[in-house]
């Protein structure tokens, strides 16, 4: 045995104990409604999440209200729900008790303090321990005797007038805002990894300029106009795919823009309206605001 597997020993651990990760379960109190234990399941399933434990639930029989709501976690989570009573939640996990009633300062600590959604994700990432996301019944969500079990609370904020969330709802607005922690993939594509390359970027700006010009843009508004597009390209963050299409929009609306003015030229032929020389107004017909 190595000294650090005796150290580990002796503070009552095992190697693998140390190195498991934090798991979350999603507790149900007394839910009323099979179609919100569906829900949530489902919810539960969209963010990365399987052990759902549910305290005195009314009867989900397969196939019934439910499964139906469940989706794809009708095949997992949902048949794979255990029953729980309170009192075991309260001992086992670090639990937060979710609920649209909070207190307004620390006379009422019952229900306050409370972190919203965003603000309990920040909490839960330093917390190394197994975690139970407590969610109460529909019609009146968790009593205060239940928060008095409970760690932490956390809220939803919402309108003053409604603050009432359906049940289903607030579980799946919590477990969004806190899939970073259980959820390390998603079906989106990771966008910064396909942004072009600042040699793109700037062959893009390059391509603007030669437009402008050739548009009869110069001195103030040419200055004007192709940092306002630095700034508004700027923040798109283009993939490669997009900065290459729009070199060859700019290349190719140059070259017609400067072949239409050989033609002017070779034939002498009247210029449209909007000449090189007329520089001194803005594209919506106002005074040169830097004049």
């Amino acid at each position: 045995m190595t000294p650090t597997e005796d150290a580990d020993r002796a503070n009552g651990c095992s190697r693998e104990e140390k190195t498991r990760q934090p798991s979350f379960t999603v507790v149900v109190v007394d839910p009323q409604t099979p179609g919100n234990v569906g829900t949530i399941a489902r919810a539960m399933k969209n963010f990365g999440l399987s052990d759902l434990a549910l305290i005195d639930p009314p009867p989900l029989p397969e196939g019934g209200e439910a499964y139906g709501f469940a989706g794809h976690a009708r095949e997992d989570v949902l048949p794979n729900a255990r029953e729980v009573t309170f009192e075991e939640v309260a001992d086992r996990y670090h639990t937060v008790g979710c609920t649209a009633i909070t207190g307004e300062d620390a006379r009422r600590h019952v229900r306050f303090p409370f972190r919203t959604p965003a603000e309990l994700r920040d909490s839960l990432a330093t917390v190394e321990t197994d975690t139970a996301l407590v969610f109460g019944r529909e019609g009146r969500g968790l009593d205060n005797e239940e928060l008095r079990q409970l760690d932490e609370v956390c809220s939803i904020p919402a309108s003053p007038e409604y603050p009432v969330l359906n049940l289903g709802q607030a579980a799946t607005i919590v477990l969004y805002e806190l899939r970073e922690l259980f959820l390390t993939d998603t079906q989106l594509p990771d966008v910064e990894r396909e942004r072009a390359t600042e040699a793109d970027v700037e062959r893009v700006h390059d391509r603007f300029d030669d437009f402008l010009d050739a548009a009869g843009y110069s001195g103030n508004r040419f200055d004007r106009t192709r940092t306002l597009f630095r700034r508004v390209f700027g923040r798109a963050h283009p993939t490669t795919r997009e900065a290459h299409t729009l070199i060859g929009v700019f290349r190719r609306a140059a070259d017609q823009l400067n072949h239409r003015w050989e033609l002017i030229e070779r034939y002498d032929a009247p210029e449209w309206p909007e000449t090189r020389e007329r520089n001194d107004v803005d594209d919506d017909g106002g005074p040169d605001a830097d004049r």
